[in-house]
C-alpha cells in the first residue's frame, strides 16, 4: 500500500473543531504497526482509529497516539463508526467490534449516535495522599479533601484505568496545572492510564460533571474529551453510590472547555456492568496520505 484515506473526526460535538479529534484510517487491513504508528504521528490526533478485519467481530480496531498504541480509545470508536455510517459502510443498528481488551457492542442510532458498551467496571481504592495528586495536578489540596467525605481517591476501569479525583468547584478544577511527569509517574505508580479529575459543578445546567483528563505517559497531555474516563468516572460513581445512589439513567459529562474544545458526553450506567458512553461526531478532513514504507526489520501482518 503506497496511499490509504484518513480522516480527522471530532467526537463528542456536532461542531467542527469542538469535542475530541480522532484521526481515523478505514482500510487499514494492509498496515504495519510501523506504518500505523507513523500515520498516527503525522495526524497529530490524541488517538488515530485503524479500521480492520476481525475474526471475531464485525470489525476490529487498534488505536495508536503519536507515540504509542492504546488498547482502548472511546472518542476514536465513536468517531470511527459516526464516520463509517455516514460513509455508508455500516448501517445504524447493533454492531460488534474486536479491541486489545476484548469485543465490545457498539449501537448506531439513526440520528447517527453512537452508543459503546464497555468493559464490565472494575473499581478499587489506592493508597495515595491527596498532597501528591495535588502536586501532581495542581489541584488546590483542600478542594481534593473538601469532595472526598463519600467519593475517595480510587482508580476505575471499564477497559482502561483512570485515577479518579473528585474535586469540589470547577474554578478549582480550571486552576489545574499539572507537572505532566509527576502526573506520568502517579499514575504508573496506581497501575493506570492517567488521572481523571471532575466537579459536580458544572458550567450546563444540565450536565452531571465537569472533567479533565490527564494521560501523559501515552503522549497525551489533556485529552480534550474522553470517553474511556468517561465511562470509568460513570461506574465510578454508581459504585460509591453518589447522589444517594440516586443516579440518574442518563448523565451528561461535560469536557474539553479549559483547551477550547468543548463537548459531552452521554453515560449509562447499568448496575454493574459494562457503562454505555454515547455521542455524535463531525468529519473535519477527508484526504489521501502517503504511506511510508515498511521498515526492513518490520514483518508484515497478515
Amino acid at each position: 500500500m503506497t496511499a490509504t484515506r484518513a480522516l480527522l473526526v471530532d467526537a463528542f460535538t456536532g461542531e467542527p473543531c469542538a469535542g475530541n479529534a480522532a484521526g481515523v484510517v478505514p482500510d487499514a487491513d494492509d498496515l504495519t504497526e510501523g506504518q500505523m504508528q507513523a500515520i498516527a504521528a503525522e495526524l497529530g490526533a490524541s488517538e488515530t482509529a485503524f479500521v480492520r478485519d476481525s475474526d471475531t467481530a464485525d470489525r476490529r480496531l487498534r488505536y495508536f497516539t503519536p507515540e504509542t498504541e492504546v488498547d482502548l480509545c472511546g472518542h476514536a470508536t465513536i468517531a470511527a463508526h459516526a464516520h463509517l455510517f455516514a460513509d455508508g459502510a455500516i448501517d445504524a443498528g447493533e454492531h460488534t467490534l474486536e479491541t486489545n481488551v476484548g469485543d465490545l457492542d457498539i449501537e448506531v442510532a439513526d440520528d447517527g449516535t453512537v452508543w459503546m458498551t464497555q468493559n464490565p467496571p472494575e473499581i478499587r481504592e489506592v493508597d495515595v495522599s491527596y498532597e501528591r495528586v495535588a502536586a501532581a495536578t495542581g489541584l488546590d489540596e483542600e478542594a481534593l479533601r473538601g469532595a472526598s467525605d463519600d467519593l475517595p481517591l480510587a482508580v476505575a476501569s471499564t477497559g482502561l484505568s483512570f485515577l479518579v479525583a473528585p474535586v469540589t468547584y470547577l474554578s478549582d478544577l480550571g486552576d489545574a496545572s499539572p507537572d505532566f511527569d509527576a502526573v506520568e509517574a502517579l499514575a504508573d505508580d496506581v497501575s493506570a492510564a492517567g488521572v481523571y479529575a471532575f466537579s459536580f459543578d458544572a458550567l450546563d445546567s444540565e450536565s452531571t460533571l465537569h472533567g479533565r483528563t490527564w494521560v501523559p505517559g501515552a503522549g497525551v497531555d489533556e485529552d480534550p474529551v474522553t470517553g474511556t474516563a468517561s465511562g470509568a468516572a460513570g461506574a465510578y460513581l454508581e459504585h460509591y453510590a453518589a447522589f444517594g445512589g440516586d443516579i440518574a439513567e442518563e448523565m451528561v459529562f461535560e469536557q474539553g472547555h479549559f483547551v477550547d474544545r468543548p463537548g459531552r458526553v452521554r453515560v449509562r450506567v447499568q448496575d454493574g456492568a459494562g457503562p454505555r458512553v454515547g455521542g455524535t461526531a463531525v468529519e473535519t478532513l477527508d484526504g489521501t496520505l502517503e504511506v511510508p514504507p515498511v521498515d526492513e526489520d518490520e514483518i508484515l501482518e497478515a
